[in-house]
């Protein structure tokens, strides 16, 4: 789709929507944008450019994007020094902002990653995502968390130099993060202002259905960004027990629960909410998608509304 298509159908699937065409409405506009700005995981938007992602997000009403920044994502790495500053200039142009991006960063000595944490600190971004740790299965759980530490320590020491701060999510499976309290192992010894989590509830309630509490509150001082989105479990064509991701408020996670835990623990930090239910592909961050671009705004527009009613309410 070119651009001039893309404003066409934008402007008719979006002006149903009740949003402005020039930025964001300010009736979208919540209290708490300065403290909690929501954002979008822009991976869903991959078969957009640049531009029109912007155009896009304002027009839905986001105070903000989490852009994809690693291989297979909206910005390659090798281009990060040209892309990523077009990119946040293109979205100051529709008055929505960048304070996040999604990397795959695991190695603190790496040249190309060294180039998206400058690009990402010249052009003003605060957060990064790092990329996934694993386990080594010929060690023991502590002397892998041990050994990943110096990594996390390393990375941190790089984000004081630069400005920036970086966070590593917990993630449901078997990976380093999957139970949270992993996490606190990575993260006591370094300083709060420059290394620490992206808290992800869905994911936390996955693993930890009934505990999650204990797992945020054992990492709160260093959660500096937050990711939302929703689940149910249901049973896959073989049978098998499986999480099954669905708009907010169709699912299991409490967000009340949440948002309550979240005010208690004074956590300020952006929100990005991901979408991870069938969006015809979008979801995937493919470029060709089986559903119409104007079902795939709206059912966007449909969670950041939700979840904006939520925060007014509970915070």
């Amino acid at each position: 789709m070119n651009r001039r298509n893309f404003i066409q159908t934008s402007s008719l699937s979006l002006a149903g929507l009740g949003l402005s065409s020039n930025g964001l409405a300010s009736t979208l506009i919540s209290k708490n944008a300065s403290k909690r700005p929501i954002c979008a995981f822009t991976k869903c938007l991959q078969f957009l450019t640049i531009d029109q992602n912007a155009e896009a997000l304002a027009r839905m009403g986001f105070d903000g994007a989490d852009m994809p920044v690693r291989p297979g994502g909206q910005i390659d790495p090798a281009n990060v020094k040209i892309e990523l500053p077009k990119a946040v200039k293109s979205f100051e142009k529709q008055r929505v902002e960048i304070p996040m991006i999604v990397t795959a960063i695991t190695d603190p000595d790496d040249k190309l990653s060294l180039d998206v944490l400058q690009a990402a600190a010249d052009s003003g971004i605060k957060y990064y995502r790092t990329g996934w740790l694993k386990y080594e299965p010929s060690k023991t759980i502590q002397q892998n968390l041990d050994e990943h530490r110096k990594t996390i320590e390393k990375l941190a020491k790089i984000n004081e130099k630069l400005g920036i701060h970086g966070d590593y999510q917990n993630h449901s499976g078997a990976s380093v993060g999957s139970p949270v309290w992993d996490i606190y192992e990575l993260m006591k010894n370094v300083d709060p202002r420059y290394m620490g989590v992206q808290y992800d509830i869905r994911h936390a309630v996955v693993e930890g259905a009934y505990s999650w509490k204990l797992g945020m509150q054992r990492v709160a001082p260093w959660i500096r960004t937050i990711d939302i989105k929703d689940f149910v479990w249901a049973k896959n064509e073989k049978g098998e027990w499986r999480h099954q991701n669905v708009p907010l408020g169709e699912g299991i996670v409490n967000f009340d629960d949440f948002l309550k835990e979240y005010a208690r623990l004074n956590v300020e930090a952006p929100i990005s909410i991901h979408y991870e239910y069938d969006l015809g592909g979008a979801e995937t961050g493919k470029n060709v998608t089986t559903m119409p671009h104007d079902k795939i705004f709206g059912l966007m527009k449909n969670d950041l509304e939700w979840l904006r009613k939520r925060i007014d309410k509970d915070l």
